[in-house]
């Protein structure tokens, strides 16, 4: 799995290209990340407009992404397909994550 990051100011700006984050990709999908974002950013947005699809084993690795962040760090998430929102509101993992309409009102959102 192939992640972009592009850094916008206070955030760091991930952007998922594939259509899924299941099973076959997660671990992928976690050890990018993981080397992606250890970099001093405080924050971290997730851009998932282009997944369409996320099941047990992608919001796993999301949630593990976050944790590896640590407390002192923020995950938040942006562009949500409706599909993806659903499975966020489903779990309660929509009370969790800050969620944007899109990437560019994440990294221009407060860091609060």
């Amino acid at each position: 799995m192939d992640l972009t990051a592009q850094d916008c100011g206070d955030a760091l700006l991930i952007c998922v290209p594939d259509t899924r984050i299941d099973a076959s990709v997660a671990i992928q999908f976690k050890d990018k990340m993981r080397e992606i974002t250890n970099s001093a950013h405080a924050r971290i947005v997730l851009d998932l407009s282009r997944v369409d699809f996320v099941d047990s084993s992608g919001l796993g690795a999301v949630v593990g992404a976050m944790k590896q962040l640590g407390s002192e760090r923020r995950l938040d998430l942006a562009g949500l397909t409706p599909n993806v929102a659903k499975v966020f509101r489903l779990t309660r993992m929509d009370r969790v994550f800050r969620i944007f309409d899109d990437a560019d009102s994440a990294t221009q959102a407060d860091a609060a």
